[in-house]
């Protein structure tokens, strides 16, 4: 039997798009059965499965019920949650109090619900959880409402669960990653415009200030490298850039 945790069966949960869309490839690229949510359709490339494969299932992730309904239909090994609101981009004092609040009513909502059911579940002995953050939890994002401080939440919240599976003796390993801003994601490229503009910057001097950019392949790759080390190594959280997985204090 092949106890490599990265070949067991992955549920990527926003499996359609960007990031979450370049980690569910990955896992199957490299020979894990995985099962992509998202709320709409998705298809996937015949070239993206390699000797994996990606079985879709649509639903609302940040609905109560649908965390326990899919950890028992698929009893995965892996869980990465990847899903998110994407922020109304304005200033504070043109946002509501609803444009402010949608990302702690959907990111925060979608990793409460689903890191309880894990450890109510709980994950199969090994399984390893990593949760999607944002490097907004650590610097500040002025134009989009409450999205660092729902950002920041994820990351507690991750390091909680971790703390719960100690507590209870579980063999599972919890962390979050937080990945930089970056123009080749629907919700990186908005971001990218109005943080330019906001600084009087063209989106070329914008980027030059944040390094090589960040590809859903190589955000892929780094999730899969992760849960691919040996769970003692694993830290409770990264920074994850172009230039790779950066462990955080």
């Amino acid at each position: 039997m092949n106890d490599d945790p990265s070949r067991g069966t992955t549920l990527v949960v926003g499996a359609s798009r960007g990031l979450g869309r370049g980690i569910a490839a990955a896992f199957a690229a490299d020979g894990a059965p995985v099962i992509a949510v998202s709320r709409t359709a998705a298809e996937f490339p015949e070239a993206a499965n390699g000797p994996g494969s990606i079985r879709h299932e649509t639903a609302d992730a940040a609905e109560a019920a649908v965390s326990a309904a899919l950890l028992e239909r698929h009893a995965p090994r892996n869980v990465v949650l990847v899903a998110g609101a994407t922020p109304l981009l304005r200033p504070l004092h043109e946002h509501t109090w609803e444009s402010f609040s949608a990302n702690w009513q959907t990111d925060v909502r979608i990793t409460f619900h689903w890191l309880r059911e894990i450890l109510r579940a709980p994950l199969k002995p090994g399984g390893r959880v990593v949760v999607i953050s944002s490097g907004a939890a650590l610097a500040g994002s002025p134009l989009s409402g409450g999205y660092a401080g729902a950002k920041a939440t994820q990351r507690l919240i991750t390091g909680y669960a971790q703390d719960e599976a100690r507590r209870s003796g579980l063999d599972l390993t919890f962390t979050a990653v937080l990945p930089k801003i970056t123009p080749l994601t629907d919700l990186g490229r908005p971001a990218v415009q109005a943080y330019a503009a906001r600084g009087g910057q063209t989106e070329e001097e914008y980027l030059r200030q944040l390094g090589e950019p960040l590809t859903p392949e190589a955000a892929g790759a780094a999730v899969v490298s992760l849960v691919r080390a040996e769970a003692t190594t694993i830290a409770p959280a990264y920074l994850l850039s172009g230039a790779g997985l950066k462990e955080l204090p």
